[in-house]
């Protein structure tokens, strides 16, 4: 996770924003490249599929139960989603007239 989380969240002051990282965001932001597995010990560990290769999945994190797996994928989806929305650039929140 700390990997994937430092991938796609480090900004490097470029507002600019390659399509090739764009892509990799709309990926992670759809909940159907996204899997729980219950691992030996009990523990639920999150995977996301490869963009290339959806065979292949990558863990991302471990919780103690399914419902906390399963808030770990839609808080990352959320982030991935807020990531996108900021790629558009700013937007007007609230206007002033005379």
């Amino acid at each position: 996770m700390t990997y994937l989380y430092y991938k796609t969240s480090t900004w490097t002051g470029n507002p600019q924003v390659n399509d090739k990282t764009k892509g990799q965001w709309e990926h992670l932001a759809d909940k159907e490249n996204w899997r729980i597995t219950q691992l030996p010990n009990g523990y639920y560990q999150t995977e996301v599929n490869h963009p290339d290769n959806a065979d292949q999945w990558s863990d991302v994190t471990r919780r103690e139960t399914l419902e906390g797996a399963e808030q770990a994928i839609d808080g990352s989806i959320e982030h991935f989603k807020k990531k996108l929305e900021a790629t558009k650039g700013p937007k007007v929140v609230k206007s002033f007239k005379k």
